[in-house]
């Protein structure tokens, strides 16, 4: 018998909420808790970690888990390794449902970066009014370069103080329009755009608008997760639901 984890958090994640719904399966909908208000779910939803692998281990077998999709953000490589682990120990289903990335495009003008840091050690060392389009993990990576101004986009407003000296929150949910980064991005005066590879369209926009105003994007590369049977659009991970089922 079916019994679905979904690992989610993204606007994919979300879609598949509702395919799983609206096919009548058995299905538990996981977000790590990040966002404090999150939308109403046709699931049962489950919000918080799990413990590590073996927290995640026991889940699946205390709750008699048969499948695991993974459709969380390809910055969260943790959760992925962890789901990697666990259902290989256990025995159960995982499929990946992966957005495909961002590829630079005519008329960009990206700088690639492997991570945060390196990110940061790429900005000019002048002054330089930037808008960080990363969330809040990683924010301290920057703190090494409080010369520039930096704005920000999250979905909520900090709680704490944030490490950087010089920063400007907005508070936005995407999905985004270039119109508007663009009116944003003329507005704060933003001269690099840093963001990570998450691909997808709901936070593209930024890239486009980018384009528009022909500014320079340094774009961070996606951490490495293991190898794992993985898919791009949700007609996909249903057809692997319903083959899985009848143990093709």
């Amino acid at each position: 018998m079916q019994r679905i984890l979904l690992l989610g958090g993204t606007t994919e994640a979300s879609l598949l909420v509702r395919a799983l719904a609206d096919a009548g399966l058995d299905a538990v909908y996981s977000l790590a808790g990040r966002t404090e208000e999150p939308a109403r779910q046709p699931l049962p939803l489950r919000v918080g970690g799990f413990g590590g692998v073996s927290g995640l281990q026991a889940y699946l077998q205390t709750e008699a888990i048969s499948h695991v999709i993974d459709a969380t953000h390809p910055f969260a490589s943790g959760m992925s390794l962890n789901a990697v682990h666990a259902c290989a120990r256990t025995g159960v289903a995982l499929l990946a449902l992966e957005r495909p990335a961002w590829v630079a495009g005519e008329g960009d003008r990206w700088t690639r970066a492997g991570s945060g840091a390196k990110a940061a050690a790429a900005l000019p060392l002048a002054a330089t009014r930037v808008f960080l389009a990363i969330g809040r993990q990683t924010l301290e990576d920057f703190a090494i370069a409080p010369q520039h101004h930096y704005l920000l986009r999250l979905v909520d407003p900090p709680k704490t103080g944030l490490p950087l000296a010089r920063v400007e929150v907005v508070l936005g949910r995407g999905p985004f329009q270039v119109e508007d980064d663009v009116d944003l991005m003329r507005r704060h005066g933003t001269q690099i755009v840093v963001c990570k590879n998450s691909g997808g369209t709901g936070a593209r926009a930024k890239l486009d608008a980018a384009r528009e105003l022909g500014l320079e994007v340094i774009m961070i590369d996606r951490p490495a997760v293991p190898e794992r049977p993985s898919v791009a659009t949700l007609p996909e991970v249903m057809i692997w639901l319903h083959g899985t089922a009848r143990g093709v």
